[in-house]
């Protein structure tokens, strides 16, 4: 299957340097710091991104799971709020999903939501998955 890449750097000591975080596809290249992770200062974060991740991979697969039933949706749009809370830790993924789907009946469409929630690849990636380091000291 598909490997996808990103990449990010960090200069600097954690309140007053910056980084650089890349999607391999060359599609986002953005600045963030410890300003726009952890107060309010404009620009982007990790947390963001995972969020957009989860939320494009949840309306992905529901409109696939929902296709698959017969009931196939004209739309299906999410948002994502991703709660950091002390430790640091991400404790809270809030999704709100507002969905077209024409002929299903709302039981039907909050079971293939479950699912969705369940078994999108993000959604599964969130809940724990091994992650291996290959790191390099470079002095």
């Amino acid at each position: 299957m598909a490997v996808r890449g990103a990449s990010a750097v960090w200069k600097g000591t954690l309140k007053q340097g910056s980084g650089r975080m890349s999607l391999g596809s060359g599609a986002f290249d953005g600045p963030f710091s410890f300003g726009t992770r952890f107060e309010e200062v404009p620009g982007t974060n990790p947390e963001e991104l995972i969020g957009a991740a989860l939320a494009g991979c949840f309306s992905m697969f529901l409109s696939a799971l929902l296709d698959k039933a017969g009931t196939p949706p004209a739309s299906v749009e999410t948002s994502a709020k991703v709660h950091l809370g002390e430790g640091p830790t991400v404790h809270l993924i809030e999704l709100t999903t507002r969905a077209v789907v024409p002929g299903i009946a709302d039981a039907a469409f909050q079971a293939h939501v479950a699912n969705a929630k369940q078994n999108c690849p993000i959604s599964k990636a969130l809940a724990g998955p091994e992650i291996r380091v290959n790191a390099t000291l470079v002095q």
